[in-house]
């Protein structure tokens, strides 16, 4: 097993260990991120449903436009405020935040920061 394989591993194994606490109801959906190289997408879920309320993603072709790259913190600056835009007027205002696993620094941070920002409560 290589590095990427055990770094891969040990991210879905903390990822198992968090979702075993942390589960989106209608009134805090969940708020979770994925990353990777190229791009960064969130989603606000409601886990007793099991549907999508709101995403964003640096694959949208709106925030796409505006940016230079998809796998930086600007970006993740940009889709953390245009998911809480989305969840606002989706009538979201709280979220419980699922880190997917990943630590919260970087790139997952200021996603985080901006979604703040941006009016979502967590």
């Amino acid at each position: 097993m290589n590095e990427a394989e055990r770094k891969r591993v040990r991210r879905v194994r903390r990822k198992r260990h968090v979702r075993k606490t942390v589960s989106g109801t209608a009134d805090r959906p969940r708020l979770t991120v994925f990353r990777s190289h190229r791009n960064i997408c969130a989603q606000i879920i409601d886990d007793t449903v099991g549907r999508t309320l709101v995403a964003a993603s640096s694959l949208d072709k709106q925030l796409a436009a505006g940016l230079a790259r998809g796998g930086n913190k600007a970006a993740a600056q940009v889709v953390g405020t245009a998911l809480a835009a989305r969840a606002l007027q989706a009538g979201i205002k709280q979220v419980v935040f699922d880190r997917n696993g990943y630590p919260f620094h970087g790139r997952v941070r200021e996603l985080a920061e901006a979604a703040r920002k941006g009016g979502l409560a967590f």
